[in-house]
């Protein structure tokens, strides 16, 4: 008589701890991977928005308010969203020709999805603590040179971003066409320009595109402000001629955070200068400096 012979018990307790071991191995190596490659398309992504953007300023000799457009509605003060892919934007669809270039690679919005934004965090540091350019012209990079006026106008407690010379945040003047207040609703697949950032309330998008970020350039009621100054931050795209050093936007898909806090270690956010391509950059540099951050 044959005897059949199979598996002992201990063979296969041997050939699932192979295959778990394996696993183990295989699925991080599977996810870095598809990180990369989130990452990747999204550098990709945003230099074709700086390309689209300089081919808009030999245009019309600026650069555009906002990259994708505003969101609007079929009628003044309608709820009825027109969809981003049929709207006439100010890189879409002459400069830009796919959605998609707008979209970070983890955003699944709709094309009628609408959100407002607010302004990202101000840098928490004293003013006159971080200088980071010769401001006043001596020659000297200090404390002189990081004044109240250089610095970001609002933050997300001013509330909304409102459409450009409607006011500031979270006073907008009343828009003639709607008869309701000027706020700049975003279309949420555009997520390169609102983005949205975990808090304590839940969510919030944040600006990462604007022409105007600091006290003299946008006004904040002061006398003083929203004229320019010659001691002024001059790397903000609405003024003429901003150096290479300068922020175009930035994205923060790829951060690590601790239910609503940010976990400070690492380089998991993009930014796109002016001057270059995208390239990696500390979160945590971003998220209290935004814009006044410089290349390394």
């Amino acid at each position: 008589m044959r005897v059949k012979k199979g598996f002992s018990l201990i063979e296969l307790l041997v050939v699932i701890a192979i295959i778990a071991l394996l696993a183990a191995i295989i699925f991080p190596v599977y996810s870095q991977a598809k990180v990369s490659a989130a990452r990747n398309g999204d550098i990709a992504r945003m230099n074709a928005l700086r390309t689209a953007l300089q081919l808009y300023r030999q245009d019309y000799g600026g650069y555009p308010p906002a990259l994708l457009g505003y969101a609007t509605t079929y009628t003044p003060g309608g709820t009825d969203v027109v969809p981003a892919g049929q709207l006439k934007g100010f890189l879409y669809p002459k400069r830009v020709d796919s959605l998609a270039t707008f979209r970070p690679a983890q955003n699944r919005d709709e094309e009628t999805l609408v959100t407002t934004a607010v302004f990202p965090a101000q840098d928490p540091r004293p003013v006159g603590s971080a200088p980071l350019l010769d401001l006043n012209g001596d020659g000297v990079v200090d404390g002189n040179d990081d004044t109240l006026g250089s610095r970001q106008a609002f933050g997300p407690a001013d509330g909304p971003v409102c459409k450009p010379g409607f006011g500031p945040p979270g006073n907008c003047a009343t828009d003639p066409f709607t008869n309701q207040p000027a706020v700049a609703n975003f279309y949420a697949l555009s997520g390169f320009e609102a983005a949205p950032r975990p808090d304590q309330t839940g969510e919030r998008y944040e600006l990462r595109y604007s022409l105007f970020w600091s006290n003299f350039a946008i006004g904040t009621g002061n006398p003083g402000f929203g004229r320019g100054s010659a001691f002024d931050d001059p790397r903000q795209l609405g003024y003429s001629e901003p150096p290479d050093t300068t922020v175009v936007l930035w994205n923060t898909t790829f951060r690590d955070y601790d239910g609503d806090v940010l976990k400070k270690q690492g380089t998991r956010d993009l930014a796109l200068f002016l001057g270059g391509g995208a390239r990696s950059f500390d979160s945590a540099q971003l998220d209290e400096r935004s814009w006044r951050v410089l290349p390394r």
